[in-house]
């Protein structure tokens, strides 16, 4: 067989996994990942590798559990290796504070420390796309025009500015919140995976943590048998764009 023939073979038995591949896709998931304290991050990219998973992560400069912070030289590796997993990226917002309130053309963004400030408009823009800006030094790419804003809570101030500076915000689906940072001795991992695989359906957008602080048994190793037992159901899992329908 000379070498025309064999690449047309190869291509045509790459060409009917795919079509298997995509014959058994039944429904799609959009799993996601805030930053969180990134003690778990390099298990879940192991996971996402394993089960050819395809996520989106919305970063922060949040603390991490070694002391640095989430977009520091020191994490340049993680993030870069994830970019070019095919991965996609959203803003978390920079410094991972609340929107609260809108109040004459502000926003009460509060702190970690405690601390208030009040934001207009190009204030928010800026604590959105700082996080862009520091993530492209690092990776070399720009983030996805996606972002999340910290607990999923946001204004009509904040949406709106966002929006202004080219941002799209993304929530997540009710049976999509997989409870990470939910007390374990109530809601044990067990419990959580059982929860997500009978609710989840077509389109959700799935939420999880790169690591959280307060949680005693982490939920991070469940990814794993979860991402098995919705394989089973038929769903396959994509990133997310600023044009995937589940953001409409």
């Amino acid at each position: 067989m000379n070498f025309r023939i064999r690449a047309a073979a190869c291509a045509a038995v790459l060409c009917a996994i795919s079509v298997t591949v995509e014959a058994a896709c039944q429904g799609v998931l959009y799993l996601t990942f805030d930053t969180g304290n990134m003690r778990h991050a390099e298990l879940i990219a192991e996971i996402l590798a394993r089960h050819r998973a395809k996520a989106t992560f919305f970063v922060a400069n949040e603390k991490t559990y070694r002391g640095d912070h989430a977009l520091d030289d020191s994490w340049a590796s993680y993030w870069r290796a994830r970019a070019a997993e095919g991965h996609a990226f959203g803003s978390h917002t920079w410094r991972h504070g609340g929107f609260r309130t809108d109040k004459q053309g502000q926003t009460a963004y509060r702190l970690m420390d405690g601390q208030t400030e009040m934001l207009d408009g190009p204030a928010i823009c800026a604590e959105i796309r700082q996080s862009d800006t520091r993530f492209q030094a690092l990776v070399g790419r720009p983030l996805d025009p996606l972002w999340r804003a910290p607990g999923g809570r946001t204004t009509p101030l904040t949406l709106k500015a966002a929006t202004a500076c080219g941002y799209r915000h993304v929530g997540w689906a009710a049976a999509g919140f997989l409870g990470d940072e939910l007390p374990s001795e109530t809601y044990p991992n067990d419990r959580l995976v059982e929860r997500a695989v009978k609710t989840l359906k077509d389109g959700d957008i799935v939420m999880a943590h790169l690591g959280i602080w307060a949680r005693k048994e982490p939920f991070a190793p469940m990814l794993d048998p979860l991402l098995d037992a919705l394989r089973a159901r038929g769903f396959c899992f994509e990133p997310l764009s600023a044009q995937t329908k589940a953001l409409r």
